[in-house]
């Protein structure tokens, strides 16, 4: 990818040395610093260091803030870009969704946290659309790879952390220690102080809980027609209404309304007007169909599935679910438990088996499940569902998770086209 440059003495600028030539500099980052002999071999115009192109970009002129954790990422994003351009802010925001301007589609879906130098390319273009905000999730293998290098954040937002990526990061303890070295500078930094695996520098650091004692806490909620709450912030004492289902999306609700608390100089009584605003994220506790009742949600973790799972838990629930290939192994057989202790069926099936034999993934999920009379197992995901919608009966709830609004299904190295949203309407003729 070159990015054209005006008024430079080069013309353009990559971080790809293939790329390079007379006219273009090569972006030299922690990354692609091995191909530095092959961009000079291809007559790079000259070499500069990552945190020249910020003053190139003018970053320095945009508010950065930064969100990481295993499961919410996502929906806490999305809330705050929501809630500031309620406010009437120019926002900007990147994650796995794509690339939003000013309540507008830039991209479509991409890496969580894309390369650095298509982060500052998106950034460039925020500070070009006078954005005052550039919202951005923050993956783990971003962190360890260092894809968000000679960033300055205005604030940095810890979710939570779970088991995910072991396929990557070997050890629980490796995850937890990425996770948290995003949070030990001295810069302002928004913390789940319900998460007991969170450990940061106390220097510039808010809280947000439900539990515990902190600079936001939610003093009370009901979860009855969507949700609502009152926050307590020192003095303040502030209800609000919101849209979204489930507990866990309190915390992301409480992580969003203090961020815009933290980054703006807007009242918290001002901000929770916006809140109800907010209808959530496509593929998060979506509701597909009302009858028969049919939610479809992201969740692919252990904990991210017991979240949902409990969110619907007055209800009988018919689980659809898999576990992706090339990918964690270990969480497979705790998502199976998860499933079959909070489901009355469940329908173990496919979901991005990538390179990995189907059957042994499935095999793997029912490692974990004692009681397998309650289990079928079906890779075929189509048929998967359908059997769930068969047997749904009065008031049950069947339960699609892991791909959320993802619209393909990857086996092998094909990307073919499947939604399970479209999949649910084309089986019930809606």
């Amino acid at each position: 990818m070159k990015i054209e440059l005006p008024n430079e003495e080069f013309k353009y600028i990559t971080e790809n040395s293939q790329e390079c030539d007379e006219e273009t500099a090569f972006v030299l980052t922690n990354q692609n610093e091995k191909y530095l002999q092959s961009a000079k071999g291809n007559s790079a115009h000259s070499i500069i260091k990552i945190k020249d192109v910020a003053q190139l970009f003018g970053i320095d002129q945009i508010k950065i803030i930064g969100i990481t954790g295993t499961n919410g990422k996502t929906t806490t994003a999305s809330a705050i870009y929501s809630f500031l351009l309620d406010l009437d802010y120019k926002v900007a925001m990147q994650g796995t969704r794509g690339f939003f301007m000013n309540d507008d589609v830039v991209e479509g879906k991409t890496l969580t946290t894309p390369s650095v130098l298509n982060t500052y390319k998106h950034i460039y273009q925020a500070v070009s659309a006078g954005c005052e905000y550039f919202i951005m999730e923050v993956s783990s293998h971003a962190i360890a790879q260092k894809r968000i290098e000679g960033l300055d954040f205005e604030l940095k937002i810890l979710t939570n952390i779970t088991q995910d990526h072991l396929d990557y990061h070997k050890t629980i303890g490796e995850y937890i220690a990425i996770k948290n070295s995003f949070f030990q500078n001295d810069g302002k930094k928004l913390i789940n102080k319900d998460e007991p695996r969170a450990s940061f520098n106390i220097k510039n650091t808010f809280t947000y809980s439900i539990e515990n004692p902190s600079t936001y806490r939610l003093m009370a909620y009901s979860l009855n027609d969507a949700s609502s709450g009152i926050i307590q912030h020192f003095q303040e004492v502030v209800p609000f209404t919101a849209s979204l289902h489930g507990f866990f999306n309190l915390y992301n609700l409480m992580a969003a309304i203090a961020a815009v608390h933290i980054v703006t100089d807007k009242k918290l009584e001002e901000i929770s007007e916006v809140v109800d605003n907010f209808a959530g994220v496509s593929g998060r506790m979506e509701q597909v169909c009302e009858a028969p009742n049919v939610i479809v949600d992201f969740a692919h973790t252990p904990d991210g599935m017991q979240q949902v799972l409990n969110a619907l838990k007055e209800k009988d629930l018919l689980v659809v679910f898999g576990a992706g290939g090339d990918r964690d192994k270990s969480k497979r057989a705790v998502m199976g438990r998860v499933a079959a202790s909070l489901g009355k069926k469940v329908y173990i099936t496919s979901d991005n088996p990538r390179n990995e034999d189907p059957d042994a993934i499935a095999q793997d999920i029912l490692d974990g499940i004692e009681d397998k009379s309650i289990v079928q197992v079906e890779l075929n995901r189509k048929k998967a569902i359908e059997m769930a919608l068969d047997d749904q009966e009065g008031d049950e709830v069947v339960v699609i998770l892991g791909k959320g609004d993802e619209s393909h299904q990857i086996i092998y190295d094909k990307k073919l086209p499947f939604d399970d949203r479209d999949v649910v309407r084309e089986l019930l003729n809606i």
